[in-house]
């Protein structure tokens, strides 16, 4: 399958369009969710629900809270002891040394940091199309081909088409769970793409999603030492976007690639001891595993019952096709007090939608039919109410 081609000012402009600041925003030296997430949406209605930017709507468990609230009077140390224990402890979760293990201020910095470290004007940055965007980004600020190859039929990486487009690879990204698609690709094909990869190259495998899915880890990948880094955060499962925190896991000669590119990496001590107590809370992942699961389930039963697509997803966040340009239905949503995700160049009439709670996903689900059901048409789109619902409804 070939490449897609990427025409970086046509895709900044999708992104981006109708905002200066959004667009000042893609000149710091770190791009990531929340950035994409914020540049894309419109302007939010007081009271609307935000199913933009794959949060998780329950935000830090219990004991992530209280361990926030007791560190807080402490905050005027550094404590990068806290750290340490933060590191030591995944790392014995995993069964891993503690030097392969790096705390990171979410996982986007790490991969952004990767970019510069293991691509240049003459090693290229590959990766899914679509998928996410921040690496790609950091590539054109370093010089760095950069090359988008599309998705499988089944929307898994096609890791053959990546080696094949990219013979200069410095880095391959590959996201399990897919984002935006919520999508799995296979260990086998990971194992494949790092086995055929040019020499020197680094594959980085974001398992931002991992734990809403039952995909296999490529930390075993760095158990045996190969080229591989893989990249976790709190920002999803754990409930903690707005805490920062996550992890680089390599191998140590590789995570030290990453020291010159990332700055100076001082983890604030409210997410290292959020962290902390919920890498200490066994019942939480599975929990909100299946709290996740089933919302989505009800969710996708609901879009079959109504005949409306969208690509199955093991993530808290999936595509859906809104029969329309994408930025018309964002719009069209905003204005139903529901806020939700944007739109990649490559599948222009389909939407991201985060999965929310029971509650906001039912208030999702009403604002859609309405819009698709044309109820909305003459309010939103002015006096030539039949085409445009011609328009909507084909």
């Amino acid at each position: 399958m070939r490449p897609a081609k990427r025409d970086s000012a046509f895709t900044r402009r999708f992104f981006l369009e109708g905002s200066a600041a959004a667009s000042a925003a893609l000149t710091f030296a770190f791009v990531t969710e929340p950035m994409l997430a914020w540049a894309a949406r419109p302007k939010a209605r007081p009271g609307s629900i935000l199913l933009n930017a794959n949060e998780n709507p329950l935000g830090p468990c219990d004991a992530a809270r209280q361990a926030v609230a007791a560190i807080v009077p402490q905050g005027g140390r550094y404590q990068t002891e806290l750290t340490e224990t933060l590191d030591q402890t995944f790392a014995r979760s995993m069964s891993l040394k503690p030097d392969y293990v790096r705390s990171f201020t979410g996982s986007s910095v790490p991969l952004q940091a990767s970019v510069r470290a293991f691509t240049s004007p003459k090693r290229s940055y590959v990766a899914a199309d679509p998928g996410y965007e921040a690496g790609m980004f950091s590539a054109e600020k370093v010089g760095a081909r950069v090359v988008n190859v599309k998705l499988t039929e089944s929307h898994a990486h096609d890791v053959k088409a990546m080696l094949a487009a990219a013979p200069d690879a410095g880095m391959f990204y590959v996201c399990v769970p897919n984002n935006p698609t919520g999508t799995i690709t296979s260990h086998s094909d990971i194992e494949y793409l790092v086995e055929k990869k040019p020499k020197d190259s680094v594959v980085v495998v974001d398992e931002a999603y991992i734990h809403f899915s039952d995909a296999a880890s490529a930390i075993d990948l760095v158990k045996a030492d190969e080229d591989v880094l893989v990249l976790r955060t709190f920002s999803k499962i754990y409930g903690m976007a707005g805490l920062r925190c996550g992890f680089a896991i390599g191998r140590p000669d590789l995570l030290e690639r990453l020291d010159g590119s990332s700055g100076w990496n001082f983890m604030p001590v409210t997410a290292v001891v959020a962290a902390t107590a919920s890498l200490n809370d066994a019942t939480l992942v599975p929990q909100r595993k299946k709290i996740n699961a089933e919302i989505r389930g009800k969710t996708f039963e609901w879009l079959d019952r109504n005949s409306y697509a969208y690509i199955p997803s093991e993530a808290n966040c999936f595509l859906l096709d809104a029969k329309r340009p994408g930025k018309e239905m964002i719009d069209a949503m905003s204005r139903e007090n529901v806020t939700i995700g944007r739109v990649w160049p490559v599948m222009p009439n389909w939407v991201r939608i985060t999965v929310g709670t029971q509650p906001e996903m039912e208030q999702f689900q009403a604002a859609f039919q309405k819009i698709m059901s044309g109820t909305t048409v003459g309010k939103y789109l002015g006096p030539n109410v039949t085409a445009w619902r011609q328009r909507f409804l084909s």
